[in-house]
């Protein structure tokens, strides 16, 4: 193998780091050399469990980490101690919920944009990278290149910059050179591009509808931006795009439609040969539908590595997935110099990031500082989207009475909606709250405004995100009543942005974005006037509907 090209951007390895390169690779025996193309996902802190997929000795790993950041590093060197090579340790740095336990509360990537202040979301993506590598994180699968286009997509919403992919483009590729220049690898995503099919594929392989001269003057101009950019990495994913194939004369039936994780037109035809992507490319999560319903593992894994990818991301049985590659190295359907290359890259990562080195991590960041931080350009994110009834600002002598109507906090990794701090925060501030029930009798005499909350950002596994009328009034009949005719209404979405959709005369209506207890805090401190509402809007919140403005 001529390892020239690592001397290229993004890795511009130097000889001395070329050499490690090559001699690592050359140092690792058949086995390990498998064991290292798997990226397995590690939570919490079981010790038997963390023994387990330390003993596997894979290339990386994801950690979900715990609040204890040194409990956290003493995990992470088990992994690199047990390793052949230093380990590529791995999280979604997205903001919001996703933000590091015992962190600060960061605003997501479409809080960000409703922001819309560069210097911002530098200093933002900054921190979030400080607090990373100060517990051992190297790598985030983050930024979102994703085109949040069609309204009803469960997977893009909050996790990307909006609608306009001049915003997207400028956010992102901000963000991106942030976390690189504090030592942590982006891998832009989510190849060759979300958010036009309003499905998850977390739950089905979905489909890039575009033309190829759509594509190319719109994700094809965000993915070249952020390679020319240095992009270290790129995420694959289980998304098909089928006028490729019909451009190329590849129109094969289905096989147009194949998964770009395992599709190699996608993978080197596209992006490392049209868009001159030179650095690492990584699966999407192969537990995830969106590949498991194309083919079965023993066929897709050997082909996440000989179709152009360079890492496998997780494994439920790392053991047997071990034997899948086997056989099909074993068997010619994966070539021993693809298995090189991927580790070529994997490895030049690594040296890039000076992993190599044995550097010590950097020491913890001020979190109350950060948090300050964090809290301070909260209230510069929500949005008033409208306000007919000028109801805004609320005072105590003119709405006193509060009726909160809210499901509460929906988050994938919790199995209960958890509970908003809002109203405690409105009660600190002197309004009467009451949280209301299906047997709450609701009338102007009873209440001076009813405060619908909506808690629910990007979800996985959510074929749709709606305001499920029903469901939050407990019953058919309290599902089909409005009273914003007698009493003073609003909503706010902590969240997905697009719930006048289903409440379209809904006379107020906020988006917040994100469900922190900061974003929380902040949008009490605007209904009560104590700060002026600048967010702007990252996308169309009135859905193309031309009465929901009214």
């Amino acid at each position: 193998m001529d390892f020239d090209f690592l001397s290229k951007p993004p890795f511009n390895l130097d000889r001395a780091a070329r050499d490690w390169v090559k001699t690592t690779l050359a140092g690792l025996s058949p086995d390990d050399k498998l064991r290292q193309l798997f990226n397995l996902r590690s939570s919490g802190a079981d010790a038997e469990a963390i023994a387990k997929d330390q003993a596997f000795r894979p290339g990386g790993v994801t950690r979900h980490p715990q609040p204890d950041p040194v409990l956290e590093r003493e995990i992470i060197a088990g992994f690199n101690a047990a390793a052949q090579t230093p380990l590529l340790v791995s999280a979604d740095l997205e903001g919001s919920r996703m933000s590091l336990p015992g962190g600060a509360e960061w605003p997501n990537p479409l809080a960000l944009a409703a922001i819309d202040d560069l210097e911002v979301t530098e200093k933002v993506s900054r921190l979030m990278a400080a607090e990373a590598r100060a517990i051992g994180i190297n790598w985030s699968f983050t930024p979102v290149l994703d085109i949040n286009a069609a309204f009803r997509s469960p997977i893009v919403a909050t996790r990307g910059f909006g609608s306009n992919p001049e915003t997207i483009a400028r956010h992102a590729i901000c963000q991106m050179q942030a976390f690189q220049a504090e030592g942590v690898a982006s891998s832009i995503k989510h190849w060759p591009g979300e958010g036009f099919d309003d499905r998850d594929q977390h739950l089905l392989t979905t489909i890039n509808p575009l033309s190829m001269e759509d594509w190319r003057a719109s994700f094809g101009q965000l993915y070249k931006a952020a390679i020319d950019a240095d992009a270290l990495s790129v995420m694959s994913a289980h998304i098909a795009l089928p006028a490729y194939h019909a451009e190329q004369g590849r129109a094969e039936g289905v096989e147009s439609y194949r998964p770009a994780s395992i599709d190699r037109a996608l993978n080197e035809d596209l992006l490392r040969g049209e868009m001159g992507f030179n650095g690492l490319i990584v699966s999407d999560a192969t537990s995830m539908a969106g590949l498991g319903a194309w083919s079965h593992r023993a066929q897709h894994l050997p082909e996440i590595i000989e179709n152009g990818c360079d890492v496998i991301l997780f494994s439920n049985n790392p053991e047997l997935d071990l034997t899948y590659l086997k056989a099909a190295l074993a068997d010619g359907r994966l070539s021993a110099a693809r298995v090189d290359l991927a580790l070529a890259r994997q490895l030049a990562l690594k040296a890039h990031l000076g992993l190599h080195l044995g550097t010590p991590l950097p020491a913890a960041i001020d979190q109350a500082a950060a948090q300050a931080y964090a809290q301070s350009i909260a209230y510069r994110a929500p949005t008033l989207v409208k306000d007919v009834q000028n109801l805004l600002p609320l005072r105590v002598e003119a709405h006193k009475r509060v009726l909160v109507v809210s499901g509460g906090i929906v988050f994938p990794f919790m199995p209960d909606p958890l509970p908003f701090a809002l109203p405690d925060m409105l009660a600190a501030k002197g309004y009467e709250i009451t949280l209301c029930t299906p047997e709450t009798e609701i009338s102007r005499a009873n209440f001076d405004v009813i405060l619908y909350l909506h808690g629910e950002e990007t979800l996985l596994v959510r074929g749709r995100i709606f305001f499920d009328w029903l469901k939050i009034t407990g019953g058919l009949f309290g599902a089909m009543r409005r009273y914003w005719h007698e009493i003073p209404t609003l909503m706010v979405s902590f969240g997905y942005p697009y719930l006048l959709y289903d409440a379209p005369r809904i006379p107020t209506y906020i988006n917040a974005y994100a469900t922190t207890e900061s974003m929380q805090q902040a949008v009490v401190d605007l209904l009560v006037g104590q700060h002026p509402f600048t967010g702007a809007n990252p996308v169309d919140p009135f859905c193309g509907l031309p009465d929901a403005q009214f």
